[in-house]
């Protein structure tokens, strides 16, 4: 019985995986077709039927591209980092609350955030591998945002475990059959939006890929399959954000259509504000987060925590 169960597992996560992947893909297609529209063009629309095939036929193209080697990069860590960066952003979807399977688990939130802080590691180690000023200059001020917005993103997230008193993502189900979190907490869910769009380096605050003074930052030097991989891991990463965001604030997990729609609308609103806003200074980032989020953050948390007191 064991190996059979064994044997699902494994099913249900390449086929997780192949959902995930299929998913990217037509995220970035949604992306390109939006932001088109947004600027009065037509997006891709010559490879199938209204450009349905134009993000495989894009994979394919880039990984059948030449790599390119540099002679002197640091070549294991330069080759291996961005196929970690993508292995990682895969591993967060184990997190998702299965109803069966066996891989729902008690500490989903704890996982995420500690893969969440080794994405750090391997954004700084593809930047500092190619041993060119600017993908180095890219790669630090990736680290300085992301662990920044990390803590205001931890601090508010603790607002709602402080509530629910559980790690386990199924939990915030039972906790919003009445009324969504992100209704009793709207400025808490703004600012969790805004953190998330910063964690995973999106417009307005991408400045790991600032192009007009970093010429596209830390993956400068990446070309072909190492390129491809770097965006699928954004890309994977983005659709994880927006199926948390409705996790904890837009009524939790459930199998549903109206769940699912529910995180596309959040998927389209990272697209949405790429399209509308422009970049971000980056002091006013910094600022936004130290002087903004974290103490909207704390003062939340205490209010929560004297909420539940008061309560028990």
């Amino acid at each position: 019985m064991m190996m059979m169960d064994l044997i699902n597992m494994i099913i249900g996560v390449l086929i997780l995986i192949i959902g995930v992947l299929i998913g990217v893909a037509f995220l970035v297609l949604l992306e390109r077709k939006v932001l088109g529209y947004i600027q009065i063009r037509k997006g891709p629309n010559k490879v199938g039927l209204m450009g349905l095939l134009q993000p495989f036929s894009d994979a394919i193209k880039l990984f059948s591209k030449e790599q390119m080697y540099l002679n002197y990069s640091n070549y294991l860590f330069y080759y291996f980092s961005p196929i970690f960066s993508f292995m990682l952003s895969l591993m967060i979807w184990m997190v998702i609350p299965y109803y069966f399977n066996m891989l729902m688990f008690n500490f989903g939130v704890m996982f995420f955030l500690c893969c969440l802080s080794l994405g750090v590691y391997l954004i700084l180690i593809s930047g500092w591998s190619s041993n060119t000023n600017y993908s180095l200059l890219g790669g630090l001020r990736a680290v300085a945002q992301t662990i920044s917005y990390e803590v205001s993103l931890i601090l508010i997230m603790m607002s709602s475990i402080i509530l629910i008193l559980d790690f386990n993502m199924l939990k915030f189900m039972e906790y919003q059959e009445l009324i969504w979190f992100m209704i009793i907490m709207l400025p808490l869910s703004l600012c969790f939006m805004s953190s998330l769009m910063a964690e995973v380096n999106r417009t307005p605050y991408d400045f790991a890929e600032g192009e007009s003074e970093l010429v596209s930052g830390f993956n400068i030097e990446y070309s072909s399959g190492g390129f491809a991989l770097i965006f699928l891991a954004e890309y994977s990463s983005i659709l994880f954000m927006s199926l948390l965001f409705t996790i904890i604030y837009m009524g939790g997990y459930e199998l549903s259509l109206y769940f699912y729609l529910k995180m596309i609308m959040i998927s389209f609103l990272f697209v949405w504000v790429r399209g509308t806003l422009p970049r971000y200074r980056y002091d006013k980032l910094m600022y936004l987060c130290w002087k903004s989020y974290l103490p909207i953050s704390l003062n939340y948390l205490l209010f929560f925590i004297g909420l539940k007191m008061l309560l028990n």
